[in-house]
């Protein structure tokens, strides 16, 4: 038996279209409210006319309200476009994609979240969002969840709330720091984590990347001795997964490196590795954290990237991924995945 949306696709070829628009008007204004209606226009792509009809329909559906301040959902409203989410994933056959792009690319799992985070901030709040949901999913009796830095991390770290029951949750940071804002190191993101799900968490003072004499000598330090072994025992890991050139410049690395980076086609980079298109290892920085050998023992290891721009640095990375990975984009990196 078809289902009711291949019936109306066919039967009503405009609805669709409609309610994937209203869709989208409703969710950015939960993420925006209270918000103008030129703001709105720019943020969807859509002319103020346009918008301005929608708009009155959505009012007088009693689904939103507007004033001085600008346009909120109601509570009818929010109810609404919770109880849409998971037909607006049949319409748009994520749940398909989810599974295609699972076995293609050989891990765990995959969860795909509405938008393209190249084109819109709150895409990266619904990557957040999902990763915090499936990591409660995964969380039983004692875990040790060591954690990566990035602006994607403090995102997931934001969505977290506390746990029920008798769970006991220890965030690490996974590595040194890589140079980023203070908001966005590890230290800082297991702090917010540790203090929104109301549990505990290690601070780990290395720097990111050192040399091989540095490197040896700050190891047998005890307490990094004792985090190292902290984020080797991690039963989740959670990281991102960066474009190469971005990751390189961003360490300030020197210009040598940058151009063997450039001529060897680096194009992803996770834990330090840099990876080309076919997944090679280009080059690897000696850093005190974690290391790709030990993911292979971890059970959850959740990888978090999104954004058309990030397609290829998570293929590229994916052909090193261990099997117990579960990847979280966004609707942007997944379609240009599947097209190869």
């Amino acid at each position: 038996m078809q289902s009711f949306i291949d019936i109306a696709k066919r039967l009503l070829p405009d609805f669709l279209p409609v309610l994937q628009k209203r869709y989208s008007i409703l969710r950015s204004i939960g993420f925006m409210q209270p918000v103008g209606r030129r703001s709105l226009a720019v943020s969807l792509n859509l002319t103020e006319r346009i918008l301005r009809s929608e708009v009155e329909f959505l009012k007088e559906q009693n689904l939103i309200t507007a004033n001085t301040a600008g346009m909120s959902l109601t509570q009818e409203g929010r109810n609404l476009l919770e109880d849409l989410e998971g037909s607006m994933r049949e319409v748009k056959g994520i749940d398909v994609q989810e599974l295609e792009l699972k076995h293609r690319l050989g891990i765990k799992k995959v969860i795909i979240v509405p938008g393209n985070g190249d084109q819109s901030p709150f895409v990266k709040r619904e990557l957040g969002k999902a990763s915090a949901s499936c990591m409660k999913r995964l969380f039983q009796g004692e875990n040790i969840i060591a954690v990566t830095g990035g602006s994607t991390m403090a995102a997931v770290a934001d969505q977290l709330t506390p746990e029920s029951g008798d769970k006991k949750l220890l965030f690490v940071p996974a590595r040194g720091g890589v140079g980023e804002d203070l908001q966005n190191q590890a230290n800082t993101i297991c702090a917010i984590m540790a203090a929104n799900t109301r549990t505990k968490h290690r601070v780990f003072y290395a720097p990111d990347q050192v040399s091989t004499e540095i490197y040896q000598s700050l190891i047998k330090e005890p307490e990094i001795h004792e985090n190292l072994k902290l984020i080797q025992s991690a039963n989740m890991v959670l990281h991102g997964i960066g474009d190469a050139m971005t990751m390189a410049e961003r360490r300030k690395s020197s210009p040598e490196l940058l151009k063997k980076l450039e001529d060897a086609k680096a194009v992803g980079e996770a834990f330090g590795y840099y990876f080309n298109e076919e997944g090679e290892i280009v080059h690897k920085l000696q850093t005190i954290g974690i290391q790709l050998k030990d993911l292979e023992g971890i059970p959850n290891v959740l990888a978090i990237a999104g954004g058309a721009s990030k397609a290829k640095a998570i293929k590229a990375y994916m052909k090193k991924a261990p099997a117990s990975t579960i990847l979280i984009t966004d609707e942007g990196a997944a379609e240009l995945l599947l097209k190869g």
